[in-house]
């Protein structure tokens, strides 16, 4: 069934703004890396708060093709893991599906790149359009043998191992590729150091990896130039705790901004190590109001204006600053983000083209967009693209704007399966 065909969700305007706490699932980008650095401990670890997604579930089968042993509790949001110490034994010719996760094919990658046997990587034909030639080019250098069958993207045929050493990585593609050569660093003897080609792109999420590895016990240092991880493996984590997922707070945050109502998210405060917890200041410097009260983050709408904003290092709040966007007073331009276009779709294409339907003046930009002000949306049937978060960002619209209609809104599963009856706590 195409998007087109598939039944659309409507979503109701709210008819008083909001005046809420919301509790948000764990965070995708900790708990995939998290999950990566138990599997290859020596010993068990158990994953509090975890994420339950298609994106998640799509790493907790690609770990246990690695040997590590896992155990779930979807409703306690746990995860038991019983690591390989360091050993990574695929049997010949296995494929691992990263499905549509690009954190599954890219943090994976590398570790099957320790494998003496070769290893099939392939996904979704969504991920297959994604690139990771990149990636490929940094694990040739160190001694890997990575083919592609079919052209230059997955599957990907991986043999190792790799060596220690230093290598160019082209992390202003993606930071991802950098996090997958980190994850796989401790597993060497000597350890990786990891030379970028140009500034990373997406830099907080290098340093969340950093964070996370070193809760394992690893030697990490990131520099403004380089990454240095040394060799000798992880060790177990009795708890670690996840952190709720900041990236899907910005709908949150936003529903507040533009409803000029309140929202607080719970348990994420200034101190989370995703940078996507930006996306609240942002919000302030367009109008809105920020405050943190007991470790949670706060923000009430106000008389909003655009911005002109660098969102590099907050890329996945892209779609969401867009639709704030459209509701400011004064034009918003978006810069830094050209790498966007080969997310799970191109999501300045996107962007653009869902805003225009609403009546919302934008255009493109090489590497991002422009959101005319003082304009007044319309309702429309959005199309998502398959993207999660175009179909989240835009859900945020149909708060204020009647006549919204979401294309494919099942596709917010990939990373937020609770996502419409969560926005549905609003309206209490």
């Amino acid at each position: 069934m195409s998007e087109q065909s598939a039944p659309a969700l409507d979503i109701k305007p709210l008819e008083v703004p909001p005046q809420a706490t919301v509790r948000l699932p764990g965070s995708k980008s900790v708990t995939n890396r998290a999950l990566v650095c138990a599997a290859l401990a020596d010993g068990e670890t158990t994953l509090n708060g975890a994420l339950f997604a298609d994106d998640t579930d799509a790493m907790v089968a690609a770990v246990r093709s690695l040997g590590a042993e896992i155990s779930c509790d979807r409703d306690g949001a746990e995860m038991r893991i019983a690591g390989t110490a360091g050993v990574v034994e695929v049997p010949a010719g296995a494929v691992i599906d990263a499905r549509m996760s690009g954190t599954t094919g890219r943090f994976l990658a590398p570790v099957l790149a320790h494998s003496r046997r070769p290893v099939v990587l392939d996904g979704h034909p969504q991920l297959r359009n994604r690139p990771f030639g990149d990636l490929a080019d940094a694990l040739r250098r160190l001694g890997a043998d990575v083919q592609f069958p079919g052209g230059d993207g997955l599957p990907m045929s991986v043999c190792g191992p790799i060596r220690s050493g230093d290598v160019v990585v082209a992390a202003h593609r993606s930071s991802q590729f950098l996090s997958g050569l980190m994850l796989a660093g401790p597993l060497t003897d000597g350890g990786l150091t990891l030379r970028m080609e140009r500034s990373a792109v997406s830099r907080p999420y290098v340093e969340m990896t950093a964070a996370v590895m070193r809760s394992f016990g690893a030697e990490v240092e990131v520099r403004p130039t380089e990454v240095h991880v040394a060799g000798g493996g992880y060790s177990p984590v009795q708890s670690y705790p996840v952190e709720p997922d900041a990236s899907a707070a910005s709908y949150f945050w936003a529903a507040a901004a533009i409803t000029s109502g309140t929202v607080a998210v719970e348990g994420l405060g200034s101190d989370s190590m995703q940078g996507d917890t930006r996306f609240a200041s942002l919000l302030a410097t367009m109008g809105a109001s920020t405050e943190e009260v007991s470790g949670s983050i706060r923000v009430t709408g106000g008389a909003l204006h655009g911005v002109d904003v660098d969102l590099a290092d907050v890329s996945d709040t892209a779609p969401t600053l867009a639709v704030v966007a459209a509701l400011a007073s004064t034009p918003t331009t978006v810069r830094g983000i050209g790498f966007v276009r080969g997310k799970e779709s191109d999501r300045i294409s996107a962007v653009v083209n869902e805003l225009r339907r609403c009546g919302v003046a934008a255009h493109e930009r090489d590497d991002g967009f422009t959101v005319g002000g003082g304009s007044v949306p319309v309702g429309a049937r959005v199309r998502t693209y398959d993207d999660h978060r175009i179909a989240m960002a835009f859900s945020v619209l149909g708060l204020v704007v009647p006549g919204v209609r979401i294309e494919n809104p099942d596709c917010v599963a990939k990373t937020f399966p609770g996502f419409y009856e969560t926005l549905e706590t609003l309206r209490r």
